[in-house]
């Protein structure tokens, strides 16, 4: 049997796939459900979908879950 993808599930892959090519980006935008916004380069790893954001200017840095995310820009 095959059940149907949660909205939810959904937006989860799309954050995956952004985080994946965001990797190689300078700078990435993080913005999180609750509201908070980080600015920095990211690391993620696909098996756990956890990762960290580092700003070297303001010696800056948070570790992030993919579900803790609303959007990922850059």
């Amino acid at each position: 049997m095959v059940r149907r993808a949660d909205e939810n599930e959904i937006d989860v892959v799309a954050l995956i796939k952004r985080l994946q090519e965001a990797r190689l980006q300078p700078s990435v935008r993080l913005i999180f459900k609750d509201g908070r916004e980080y600015d920095g380069a990211i690391t993620y790893q696909d098996r756990f979908g956890t990762g960290r954001i580092i700003n070297i200017q303001t010696e800056f840095s948070r570790d992030y879950n993919v579900y803790d995310l609303k959007e990922v820009l850059y």
